[in-house]
């Protein structure tokens, strides 16, 4: 099938061959027309599947249809997690509507950045907002637009928007939007209880579940490295200039760790910048830009880059630290590899993480090889397996103290009761004296049985 044949409008045609688009991707071929028919979807493939543009090209469409109303009206409103897949999507666009017979005023908001220019921006409306859910509640509420002519809502990355994290803001902007309206969800996974909520949310909803195509034809080559905690940073800078990698993306678990691991690898003479949350917008803006136009080699990045970013020809993801959750290992992969290219993710491994990893691979359904390398061998050694009572387990982390109590009774260790710690081993402790029994509170027990 060719896109000519899923009927989109000649201006919108030539965007797509501009981009020298041949045929379109599976999701887009199944999506496309069901959105140019009017009804709600909720579609999941892939990262790197070309999602963005199976809602983008038909609601375009759908706007030249109808007319604008003059006023401070969204006709459009496509919400998405971060400020860097909202200006990413801004882009696409822009660039899909640019023959369009008349133009379309697409606006991109996101926090981090002052409000005034956006409210100012806003006051003749918009055709398509972009926007993450916290600032468009503000926008909001200065009564800077309306949300009642909204005709097409679209969530992209809508597992995580429906996520606990958004409920409540998701919640107060369904109370903005039109009963009668479009809905489009589109993620790369649902998990089971963001589907029913999804699926509560949409009117009998076309639903679009297309397989990996990495199941069929392994485009991603991963690898599980096994190497102390301390010598990650030795190792990653040894693998980056052994191989010749020309641009690394690196996941980091917190934004301090980002900075860290940078800075370690700039002192090493490496080009590398860390990306989190608490940079400025121009920061943040700045270092993918810096990045994708290959003027930086290493991108220390929190999981703020593991969703919707497309990064045209990525070779390497590392994962420095493990994701914590399964769902969260297939975004970050997913940065590279796209549209059919080769390529490598790499996931360092250590005694601690080597039970977490193992359940990443259980859920992904997933037997990575573990490997060494010469010269970075592990010495320490993978811990035992505790015996767990009453439920609860360690997900490859430092054991806590309710762990370490479970493991100890499970040993028939003696734990200290008063500091509920565990006794080691061939230390005598004397027994305590019982504690006395005041007489008023036997009076008390006496009492309450009375009642």
């Amino acid at each position: 099938m060719s896109f000519s044949q899923l009927g989109l409008s000649a201006p919108l045609l030539r965007a797509i061959a501009e981009k020298n688009y041949v045929d379109p991707t599976p999701i887009q071929a199944a999506a496309i027309p069901v959105i140019l028919s009017g009804g709600d979807v909720r579609a999941s493939a892939q990262t790197g599947s070309g999602k963005t543009a199976a809602y983008v090209l038909p609601l375009l469409q759908g706007l030249t249809l109808r007319r604008r109303e003059p006023g401070r009206w969204v006709r459009a409103l496509i919400l998405v997690p971060t400020r860097e897949l909202a200006a990413q999507v801004g882009e696409a666009v822009r660039r899909y509507g640019r023959f369009l017979p008349e133009p379309i005023k697409t606006l991109v908001v996101y926090g981090g950045v002052s409000i005034n220019p956006q409210m100012m921006a806003l006051g003749g409306g918009a055709d398509v907002l972009v926007a993450t859910p916290g600032r468009l509640l503000d926008l909001i509420e200065h009564n800077a637009l309306s949300l009642q002519a909204v005709s097409v809502l679209v969530l992209d990355e809508a597992d995580r928007l429906l996520a606990l994290g958004f409920a409540e803001e998701w919640g107060r902007i369904t109370r903005c939007l039109p009963l009668e309206r479009q809905s489009l969800f589109f993620s790369a996974t649902f998990s089971p209880a963001v589907t029913a909520l999804a699926d509560a949310l949409l009117r009998d909803p076309h639903i679009i579940e297309l397989a990996p195509v990495l199941k069929e034809e392994p485009r991603i080559e991963e690898r599980a490295i096994e190497v102390d905690e301390p010598r990650r940073t030795q190792l990653l800078r040894y693998l980056t200039e052994e191989n010749g990698w020309t641009r690394v993306l690196v996941f980091v678990a917190t934004k301090y760790g980002t900075e860290h691991v940078a800075d370690k690898l700039r002192r090493a003479g490496l080009d590398a910048t860390a990306l989190h949350g608490e940079l400025s917008q121009g920061a943040r803006t700045q270092a993918l830009v810096d990045f994708k136009a290959g003027r930086i080699r290493l991108l220390i990045a929190t999981d703020l880059a593991a969703r919707g970013l497309d990064i045209e020809e990525l070779p390497v993801v590392v994962n420095y630290d493990l994701p914590r959750s399964a769902v969260d290992y297939v975004h970050r992969i997913g940065r590279t590899g796209r549209a059919g290219a080769h390529g490598v993710a790499v996931s360092f491994v250590s005694a601690e993480t080597h039970a977490h990893f193992q359940l990443i691979e259980k859920r992904n359904v997933r037997g990575i090889l573990r490997e060494q390398i010469e010269g970075f061998e592990p010495v320490e050694i993978e811990p035992p397996v505790p015996l767990v009572l009453g439920g609860g387990g360690i997900k490859g982390k430092r054991k806590s103290k309710k762990d370490k109590l479970r493991e100890a009774a499970g040993l028939a260790r003696p734990v200290n009761l008063e500091t509920k710690s565990v006794i080691p081993a061939g230390l005598v402790v004397k027994e305590p004296e019982p504690k006395e029994f005041f007489p008023w509170a036997q009076r008390v027990m006496v009492g309450r049985r009375m009642r």
